[in-house]
């Protein structure tokens, strides 16, 4: 049986697809099990767990053969990471209470970066599962190509999107989530010891520049992208409601500045098959 933390978003979604399609046993695992209908149509147990609270997902993980971990995503993070350090120390005594047989969990690009910065929360992650005596690997994925649905508006109606990376031309690392999803099924179901950290991007690299022309494909119109000076950036995203940017500042100073980025430039990365223009169809057509 496979335990899914995270099985009501994209990427989790995808995962148990591959899985039930495989003919695996999926246990969904939620907060709120009204939630989890849908898979339990599909013939998922359910299991209800709080992802601050050890002892429901040592429930939720017993008798598990591999159990899939997605740690909730804090965008205005307080200063030293609290929310995403609770979360941390839970799962991690639940999966050596519970002990399944090995576990893949959902990291970033830039778990490994020298500097502070937003993605901190998947380093600090990766360090605490090294006291689990049990194999574990971290699947560290580029930038969601389905960040770009925040872009739809603009260039849909001002043909235009504002893009927080920058130079323009310069390609960045992303996926598409279901890559991401079909990704974690086929580590999940191998076998391996120990810690290993398998790296994914996308068929290939994407510019703001190809996001705009990939827009215009699919809108029918002309799209071009426009840089968000890094100076507005921290009234910009105060004016949102973050209270404290600069964890994200640093993140996308790491992207454009290149000190986030996979080993060996990608050489090595895992490569999806969904392309820029069929991700950016499906966010279109909604």
């Amino acid at each position: 049986m496979y335990a899914i933390t995270g099985i009501t978003g994209k990427v989790g979604g995808a995962l148990a697809e591959e899985l039930l399609a495989a003919g695996k046993a999926v246990r969904a695992v939620v907060r709120d099990r009204s939630k989890a209908a849908i898979w339990v149509e599909r013939g998922c147990e359910v299991a209800v767990a709080n992802m601050e609270d050890a002892g429901s997902l040592a429930s939720a993980f017993a008798g598990a053969e591999a159990v899939f971990i997605l740690p909730p995503s804090e965008f205005d993070p307080k200063p030293g990471y609290p929310e995403a350090r609770r979360v941390i120390d839970a799962v991690v005594a639940a999966l050596a209470a519970s002990r399944p047989a090995k576990v893949v969990c959902l990291s970033t690009i830039g778990a490994d970066a020298p500097h502070d910065n937003l993605l901190t929360q998947r380093t600090l992650m990766e360090a605490a599962f090294s006291v689990l005596f049990m194999p574990v690997t971290f699947l560290r994925p580029g930038w969601f190509i389905e960040n770009a649905q925040w872009d739809l508006v603009s260039a849909r109606d001002e043909g235009v999107i504002r893009s927080l990376l920058f130079p323009l031309d310069k390609r960045f690392p992303m996926v598409a989530t279901q890559d991401v999803g079909r990704a974690a099924a086929r580590l999940m179901q191998e076998e391996w010891s120990g810690t290993r950290i398998v790296e994914l991007e996308g068929p290939s690299r994407v510019s703001p520049n190809d996001l705009a022309t990939a827009f215009a494909r699919a809108l029918g119109r002309d799209v071009h992208a426009e840089a968000i000076a890094r100076e507005q950036w921290e009234a910009l995203f105060r004016a949102q409601g973050s209270e404290n940017p600069g964890p994200r500042i640093r993140m996308l100073d790491g992207f454009n500045e290149g000190w986030i980025e996979f080993a060996d430039a990608g050489a090595h990365a895992l490569k999806g098959s969904i392309g820029l223009q069929q991700a950016i169809d499906e966010i279109v057509r909604g």
